[in-house]
């Protein structure tokens, strides 16, 4: 059964990082938290299994740190009234810093869906709204 939802990907660097993210150029994230908010309409299992892969072709923006990052973990919804662009508000609401403008959100008018967070207590948020973490082998 093909399923559709809205996730919250978490990725943690151990240092500074710097690289090319396609047509955004040269990003610079500082060691520490973050979170991207995305959607899969047709496939969430098959897309939140190829950002947990090393071996795919560079698509989208966030595949640019999904390369780079050893240390992930996502959490996920059915939830069809949950879209990611609600996703990318309630990461603000909860002390989400946007990390780079621009990113991620070429096709909604949301300013970015990549965030510098406090993990803790976001996943603390993600769960009372009945998000739940995605099986996957690369985990934090």
């Amino acid at each position: 059964m093909i399923r559709k939802g809205t996730y919250v990907l978490f990725l943690h660097f151990h240092s500074d990082i710097k690289t090319r993210v396609g047509s955004l150029g040269s990003v610079k994230l500082l060691a520490g938290d973050y979170c991207y908010v995305g959607s899969a309409k047709c496939g969430l299992d098959q897309r939140l299994s190829r950002h947990f892969s090393c071996k795919k072709t560079v698509h989208w923006h966030i595949d640019y740190l999904t390369m780079l990052c050893k240390n992930m973990l996502a959490y996920e919804t059915e939830d069809p009234k949950i879209t990611e662009c609600d996703l990318a508000e309630f990461v603000i609401k909860k002390g989400g810093i946007p990390a780079v403008i621009g990113f991620g959100c070429s096709d909604c008018n949301c300013q970015t869906h990549l965030f510098s967070i406090n993990r803790e207590m976001l996943e603390n948020n993600l769960k009372r709204l009945g998000m739940y973490i995605f099986n996957n082998k690369k985990s934090v």
